[in-house]
């Protein structure tokens, strides 16, 4: 079917305005005086930014700069994070709800490096940042590690924790993919201490990024009156989805400024429902849920709504069909 409309990721999907690139960033081997990095640096109010490909290289990455450790992880996110530390010899500890608890105190069952997603993926979850200090404070006093992954951060920056990056033991990642929706550039960056910070660059090698991708990040991290014009707008649509989600039976149960999240037990059909009329959504088994990013026009918000009408208009004749029988 050549005709999909694709919901299932959270990427903006009014795409930062990417103008034409002088040949001179195509003829020559990308360069790290060419403003990324202080491009980087005052966007996200950080020092030191490391770019690389995506916040994905990050999470590749580090956990190969620790030797084999417990490494809590929640257990409904972003499962490359778990897959990640697991590979490379952790033990890992997924946490229902993502929260700690008593595995940060001693003990033979604590936690040597603790991940989490802020606000999470799928499922919208958002911690304080005093909550996320105070966890920071205990890992860091035994040398341990707080690794955050803000993807889905720049919508709500005021809940960030940068204004903190760079102290011992917080490992943070950000990525253009989402809020900018130029995941086909494939930038991210990682903020850490200096330690830290050289090891992943070592292990990263050199030109990371192309020379168009960093040209193309820098002049989307400068451009503050899109910035501000897509925290205003990204919100609105967001509540928009949220509406049209629980006027055809699916409230979601979370979400963010780029996706709602809808837990259903029918999360499978629902999702070979959507499937059949041209619609993808992202389907989770554990637990039965949706995910739903943003339409990006008035064609595809029309499109959502038939097929979510088409969808509840069909299970209502089940349910009566079943109540008939």
């Amino acid at each position: 079917m050549s005709d999909w409309l694709d919901l299932s990721t959270g990427i903006n999907p009014h795409v930062w305005p990417v103008p034409d690139l002088p040949p001179c960033v195509w003829g020559r081997l990308p360069e790290d005086e060419d403003g990324l990095e202080t491009a980087a640096a005052d966007y996200y109010g950080a020092p030191s930014p490391l770019p690389l490909a995506g916040s994905q290289a990050a999470i590749q990455i580090l956990p190969k700069l620790r030797a084999p450790c417990r490494v809590g992880v929640p257990a409904v996110g972003y499962a490359e994070h778990a897959y990640a530390w697991r590979s490379a010899g952790h033990e890992v500890i997924a946490l229902a709800d993502g929260d700690p608890g008593e595995l940060l105190d001693a003990g033979p069952g604590r936690l040597d490096c603790l991940v989490v997603i802020n606000p999470n993926n799928p499922t919208g979850q958002r911690w304080p940042v005093e909550t996320l200090l105070g966890w920071h404070a205990r890992l860091a006093a035994r040398g341990g590690w707080l690794v955050v992954d803000e993807a889905f951060m720049d919508a709500t920056p005021e809940a960030s924790l940068m204004p903190h990056a760079g102290i011992p033991g917080l490992i943070m990642l950000r990525s253009l993919g989402k809020f900018f929706g130029l995941a086909g550039a494939r930038v991210g960056f990682l903020m850490a201490e200096r330690q830290v910070h050289e090891r992943a660059s070592v292990c990263l090698g050199p030109w990371t990024l192309s020379g168009p991708a960093r040209w193309v990040a820098a002049q989307s991290l400068e451009d503050r009156a899109w910035q501000a014009a897509t925290r205003r707008a990204l919100p609105m649509a967001a509540a928009r989805l949220a509406g049209l989600l629980h006027l055809h039976g699916l409230t979601p149960a979370g979400g963010t400024a780029l996706f709602q999240w809808v837990r259903t037990e029918t999360a499978d059909q629902l999702h070979a429902a959507l499937a059949r009329q041209g619609i993808l959504v992202r389907h989770f088994a554990h637990p039965a849920s949706i995910r739903f990013g943003l339409p990006g026009d008035e064609s595809q918000w029309a499109r959502l709504a038939q097929a979510l009408r088409a969808v509840s208009s069909a299970a209502r004749i089940d349910e009566s069909c079943c109540h008939s029988g």
